[in-house]
């Protein structure tokens, strides 16, 4: 009786592990989300640094992924790698 109970325990679990594994596995091979229309803006966090008196930008929202930098003092700022 007490190698049934083991067995019935096992499969449980095998069944537990195998629902969790599929779920995974499906929430990976879905799709990327189809980028917004063109105008409107993406959510962006960039932090850039006048290379002349040091101001400093941070842009938390962009037209693009990848934004033209900001002018400052005549000259483009220049962009500041995250500390994180």
């Amino acid at each position: 009786m007490g190698s049934a109970i083991k067995i019935a325990i096992a499969l449980a679990v095998f069944v537990l592990i195998m629902r969790v594994g599929i779920t995974i596995l499906r929430s990976l091979a879905q799709p990327l989300p189809e980028p917004p229309p063109p105008g409107e803006l993406r959510k962006v966090r960039l932090t850039y640094r006048c290379s002349i008196c040091g101001t400093e930008v941070r842009m938390t929202i962009a037209p693009h992924e990848d934004p033209e930098p900001p002018r400052h003092c005549q000259e483009d700022m220049e962009l500041i790698a995250p500390i994180e």
